[in-house]
């Protein structure tokens, strides 16, 4: 079992439920083998006029979808709170989200992919030069369910700007939400609607999506499945963008405005109910401030509500089945001599609420330091200083997002940690910015979604050159005069040669 859910599971029939209440939300058929083929086929018919629109023609259509989801946002956000559960706020943001990934790749596609001349070759001048980027053709993107909305519709919305037609296969738990994304797709592009398709189901569909072979695969989850997903793709040499899991830390500096940074780590931690690739789950504080720290955090932390109604400020566990892996971090810590100042195994393991958990004087060994918890929890571990805390976060197999809090070196700290993201003196802002790539390195994944990256990362590059006239030197022929390679080099040598040596000044 993974954060996922089991891998390869099967069935006839998806059942949501309401996170609220408990009960049953809707019913959905899995589709079949053969209806995963078929979408692929589907896809791949209409790929190419949709790639033949040019990028006026796609960006027109994009604003179209871009209004249909701005008309329904608010059905979305219901949506998104009835089947993961989050506050409706919080569900507004990924609407918000989504809306702003739509209008950077609008803006920024034919800018990003377009054609670009480079220039000729020294040896062939007479060429022109000129790099495109063209699309894959079919991409299958399989998405979480702690982001339903922002997360894989920022990466589908990256596909299909660069050219692509695109595949979606939304968690099993938040099924509805993937089908809100594409029916509002299908009614804003009539004329393309196959261009965005839809599967639901469970590990099961995804292996069929990938079987059905499409040209690139998009998975987010955790590290189990993204490896199985990775071993599936492998065997037909299908390219992958992988956002899996992530145990982020923050380092907390001797010189840290210790009130900014425990309003803004709790939150880091807690939003979303930890639910987060990004979630802030170790805090690495220097000794000199750690008492302090520890004393703020934990008030800010008692005052956070759980529940589902309005005033809540984090939810339910969608997935029950990570409750108990929670439960494990919580009570491995404190069998290591750990201190809850907030929470604990009782109070944060209920059938499908989790207290928010603060776990101090944690030893940098126990699960909670170094594995993905995915729940509201953070674990603080008292360090000497700033170095200690990067070898720390260095050291971990995970390299996805971080924070940094420190009033005269943040910058300086930050751009050490070998992680993809990181906050300085703020928490997970650097997700909030469609125009900077997201992404990590190590067990958290490869590739990148979001900004300029995220667009390319749909298109792979396809170089050109094209001859214009006579060549001086035949260099692309067995007619080249006898001679003129060894001239060629030597005048290429005496230019480098007579330039200054940059070791003597």
């Amino acid at each position: 079992m993974t954060r996922d859910g089991a891998l390869g599971a099967d069935g006839t029939e998806v059942i949501t439920i309401d996170q609220a209440t408990g009960a049953e939300l809707a019913r959905y058929p899995v589709a079949s083998t053969e209806e995963a083929a078929a979408a692929v086929a589907a896809a791949r018919s209409v790929a190419g006029a949709w790639w033949n629109l040019g990028f006026d023609g796609r960006a027109a259509r994009l604003r179209a979808w871009q209004r249909e989801i701005s008309r329904g946002g608010e059905e979305g956000a219901a949506l998104i709170h009835a089947e993961n559960g989050k506050p409706v706020d919080d569900a507004r943001s990924e609407v918000l989200a989504t809306l702003a990934h739509l209008q950077f790749a609008i803006a920024n596609a034919e800018r990003v992919l377009g054609r670009r001349d480079v220039p000729a070759a020294p040896v062939a001048p007479n060429q022109r030069a000129w790099i495109e980027h063209h699309p894959y053709g079919v991409v299958g993107v399989i998405g979480p369910w702690n982001f339903p909305l922002m997360t894989p519709g920022a990466i589908v919305i990256n596909a299909l700007a660069a050219g692509n037609a695109v595949i979606l296969k939304p968690s099993h738990i938040t099924p509805g939400v993937g089908e809100w994304l594409v029916r509002a797709w299908q009614r804003a592009v009539p004329d393309f609607p196959t261009v965005l398709q839809h599967l639901i189901g469970y590990g099961a569909t995804g292996q069929a999506l990938i079987a059905a072979g499409p040209d690139k695969v998009a998975f987010t989850g955790s590290v189990a499945t993204g490896k199985t997903v990775a071993a599936q793709c492998a065997a037909t040499v299908t390219p992958m963008l992988l956002e899996l899991g992530g145990n982020d830390g923050v380092i907390v500096a001797e010189d840290a405005d210790l009130d900014e940074a425990t309003t803004h780590i709790v939150w880091g931690a807690l939003q979303n109910t930890g639910h987060g690739c990004v979630s802030l789950e170790v805090a690495y504080v220097v000794a000199s401030v750690y008492d302090a720290f520890v004393e703020k955090v934990s008030d800010l932390a008692r005052q956070v509500r759980v529940g589902s109604d309005h005033d809540a400020q984090i939810g339910p566990v969608p997935l029950t089945s990570q409750i108990p892996v929670i439960r494990q971090h919580i009570t491995d810590a404190l069998a290591r001599g750990a201190t809850a100042t907030v929470g604990g195994p009782e109070t944060a393991a209920g059938d499908r609420y989790v207290a928010p958990t603060i776990l101090v004087d944690v030893p940098a060994d126990a699960l909670a330091a170094t594995e993905e918890t995915f729940g509201p929890t953070l674990a603080v571990v008292k360090v000497a200083d700033t170095e200690e805390a990067i070898a720390r976060i260095n050291a971990g197999p995970y390299g996805l997002g971080s924070a940094v809090f420190s009033r005269d070196r943040g910058e300086a700290v930050a751009r050490r940690l070998r992680v993809g993201m990181t906050s300085i003196n703020d928490a997970l802002v650097f997700s909030m910015n469609p125009a900077l790539p997201f992404g990590g390195r190590g067990d958290s994944g490869y590739g990148r979604k979001h900004g300029e990256e995220g667009l390319r990362e749909f298109a792979y590059p396809h170089s050109f050159s094209a001859k214009t006239g006579p060549a001086q030197l035949p260099a692309s022929t067995f007619d080249r005069p006898a001679g003129a390679m060894a001239a060629a080099l030597a005048a290429v040598r005496d230019r480098i040669l007579s330039q200054d040596d940059p070791t003597t000044t």
